[in-house]
């Protein structure tokens, strides 16, 4: 079978508001790092894929306003509307039709200029329950409510993923939030939606991001440092809230256990040295954790409590410090598989975990209260 890899990764720093960047400034730096990472030029690139959302940049046909910048003059483009690690799907079967050998995909968003609770709200069935108010935030706090109390997790265990994940993004350069939180001080911050207070939710960020895949006749070609990738799948559950059990992740589990099959991995908690895990809140990446089979069910609150050694389960998760230092929502799927490039590469500063990484896990969202799951395992050749 064919195989791909990532050979350029580029990224812009989070910030709570760039107001001097318009959407194709905040896009254009991204492109050229991962171009120059990848030791390419923009002629080098077959097609193009741009990953947007119309809500959250508030115009139709999102995806025009960073076209130029992403290099779709004279080439295929396409456009993926949600988290970035879809987009990347997308681009990766492109470079495996036999029809492109490199693909450009972009992610970025700027929800400094939005109101996500608007936007949020959208999502929900227009006639029986977006008229309740229910947004993001609500919507996850119930599940957050359900998964604790059907596993008996709590507040504290939670908090003890956000004071590590806040901690290591002291470590990374590119995080929007740098903070050194105690549990004392997350389960002291406000209360948000209960049982999720302030430091148990992420916050809105402006940011973007690209990478380069090759099919892999083009990326030994390209050489450089490629992160291989070895398995990659995405399911989706039911869309209505009341159409599933929101303390369960039947579709993480499918998506997961898709991936480790085409990657050879019988045992992720022996063979995954790190994961990059889509923790929009704390509780996320407890209950992720343990649909990727990192963890026993319902072990993760406990498995937490290893917090210190910035482990959620037997593997490090989220050394980036994840999207409680930083969430560019349309971007952070995308951000999380180039974190795993960097840990693959040995590149990850001081957020390395370890000086030879590898086999890396990726992993995006889509949707309310994990609606749709993409998770990627890459890794050295």
């Amino acid at each position: 079978m064919e195989r791909a890899a990532i050979v350029g990764i580029g990224q812009t720093k989070a910030a709570g508001r760039f107001k001097e960047f318009n959407y194709p400034e905040l896009v254009y730096p991204a492109v050229v790092a991962a171009l120059e990472d990848a030791g390419i030029t923009i002629d080098d690139i077959d097609n193009v894929i741009t990953t947007s959302n119309d809500f959250w940049d508030g115009r139709t046909i999102a995806s025009m306003a960073t076209g130029d910048v992403s290099g779709c003059w004279d080439r295929n483009i396409s456009c993926v509307e949600g988290d970035g690690a879809f987009g990347a799907f997308y681009g990766m079967c492109r470079c495996l039709s036999g029809h492109y050998g490199t693909t450009l995909v972009t992610a970025y968003s700027k929800g400094s200029e939005s109101i996500s609770a608007y936007i949020t709200n959208a999502a929900f069935d227009p006639i029986y329950v977006r008229s309740l108010g229910l947004d993001m935030v609500s919507a996850c706090a119930l599940q957050a409510r359900r998964y604790m109390d059907r596993h008996n997790i709590s507040e504290e265990q939670c908090a003890v993923v956000s004071s590590k994940n806040h901690r290591n993004a002291l470590g990374n350069p590119n995080a929007h939030l740098h903070l050194d939180l105690s549990v004392e001080d997350v389960m002291g911050s406000r209360m948000i939606c209960d049982p999720l207070k302030l430091y148990d939710c992420s916050p809105v960020s402006d940011g973007a991001v690209a990478v380069v895949i090759a099919n892999e006749d083009r990326a030994r070609k390209i050489g450089g440092k490629p992160a291989w990738i070895k398995g990659v799948s995405f399911c989706m559950d039911n869309y209505l809230l009341g159409d599933r059990d929101l303390a369960e992740y039947s579709a993480l589990e499918k998506a997961a256990k898709k991936a480790y099959a085409a990657a050879g991995i019988s045992d992720p908690r022996k063979e995954i040295d790190v994961a990059e895990v889509y923790d929009a809140f704390s509780y996320q990446e407890l209950m992720w954790t343990e649909g990727l089979g990192l963890c026993e069910q319902g072990g993760g609150g406990k498995l937490a409590e290893s917090g210190a050694t910035g482990k959620t389960g037997d593997i490090p998760v989220n050394p980036s410090g994840g999207l409680l230092a930083s969430h560019p929502v349309i971007a952070a799927g995308l951000i999380r598989i180039a974190e795993a490039v960097r840990q693959i590469r040995g590149e990850a500063g001081d957020m390395q975990v370890d000086k030879d990484v590898r086999t890396a896990l990726a992993h995006g969202v889509n949707g309310v209260a994990g609606q749709s799951h993409c998770v990627w395992i890459l890794g050295k050749e």
